[in-house]
């Protein structure tokens, strides 16, 4: 996906939010490689990210 931007590589942040933005992506990376290897379905790893991202997103915006 060449035509996607990662914004948190063009913006520039303040230290403690790229901290917290890697341990973010360590910590995602390895609960869904952990996921894969118990067999869960893609599909379904697909649609829990999702509603947590849904709901988080909901939650934001309900403020």
């Amino acid at each position: 996906m060449s035509n996607v931007t990662r914004l948190r590589h063009v913006l520039a942040l303040p230290a403690d939010m790229v901290a917290a933005t890697n341990v973010l992506d360590d910590a995602l990376i390895k609960a869904i490689d952990e996921a894969k290897a118990a067999g869960l379905p893609h599909g379904l790893l697909a649609a829990i990210l999702q509603a947590h991202a849904y709901a988080e997103t909901h939650r934001m915006v309900a403020r």
